[in-house]
């Protein structure tokens, strides 16, 4: 069994283990080896940064360390050892995940979690990436961004042409 730490910025005594999502945000993973970065397969990844975003801000969520990861070859070390059911469970409640690779036994399960996987091809940094989810909330999404953020309950802004005269 792999061990999980979340690190968590709370106000109070009480906290769930997965913050509250704010109001009209998309909650996002990113794999990362530094929190500094994209920088990690899904599989590999020691840590996932977890932000709330939306048009106009960004805000972390918790940082969620692993202990126990995979090599980048996609093997497991021991025969029936799964690392991936772990991080998936630890990232319920995210509405995307970046990472630099991930294979199709671990898509699948994220996928089956509600998460919809954005592989990137270079690494970059962490800003770059939320900047980068800011652009598609604020311009047209994409249909799968749509149907994501129906998922989540999170309303398109409409253009208004109230205001034209």
């Amino acid at each position: 069994m792999s061990s999980v730490r979340r690190l968590s910025l709370v106000t109070d005594e009480v906290h769930a283990p997965m913050p509250e999502r704010r109001a009209g945000a998309l909650r996002v993973a990113i794999a990362t080896q530094d929190m500094k970065g994209l920088n990690a397969h899904f599989g590999s990844a020691k840590r996932f940064a977890v932000y709330d975003v939306t048009r106009e801000e960004w805000h972390l969520v918790e940082a969620v360390a692993f202990d126990d990861v995979s090599d980048e070859s996609g093997k497991r070390r021991t025969e029936g050892d799964d690392r991936i059911t772990p991080k998936v469970e630890a990232l319920r409640g995210c509405h995307l995940l970046f990472c630099l690779a991930i294979g199709g036994p671990s898509a699948a399960k994220v996928v089956s979690a509600k998460i919809h996987p954005i592989k990137v091809p270079q690494p970059q940094t962490i800003q770059e990436v939320l900047l980068r989810t800011q652009m598609m909330l604020r311009t047209c999404p994409p249909p799968w961004l749509r149907k994501v953020l129906a998922e989540a309950g999170v309303a398109e802004k409409k253009p208004s042409f109230e205001d034209e005269d």
